[in-house]
């Protein structure tokens, strides 16, 4: 079975775009954003910095479509039990207590 082999020049870029990504994280928790905007930001960032780690540090971008799946499958499975854990807390009596 043959390898994929990434140059450099790829995992150079992928880190200074990884440590721009951390520059930017920092950046926007000095600010403060209306809403929960920041809340929002940090997590886009986050998520596009894992896709990189993921897609690039990982090798999945260069694997077989079984890898594939099985990620996507995680993400989903990672989807379905965060929606059930927050519908859980939605239901609870103790949020509109106001503690």
């Amino acid at each position: 079975m043959s390898e994929h082999i990434v140059p450099v020049r790829i995992y150079v870029t992928i880190f200074l775009l990884l440590l721009l990504g951390t520059g930017l994280t920092v950046a926007a928790a000095f600010l403060d954003f209306p809403w929960q905007f920041n809340t929002i930001i940090a997590l886009t960032i986050a998520v596009a910095k894992a896709t990189l780690v993921v897609l690039y540090f990982m090798h999945v971008r260069y694997s077989i479509r079984l890898v594939w799946v099985v990620g996507g499958s995680a993400l989903f499975w990672m989807a379905i039990l965060f929606a059930l854990t927050l519908s859980d807390y939605q239901t609870r009596d103790w949020l509109s207590l106001g503690y």
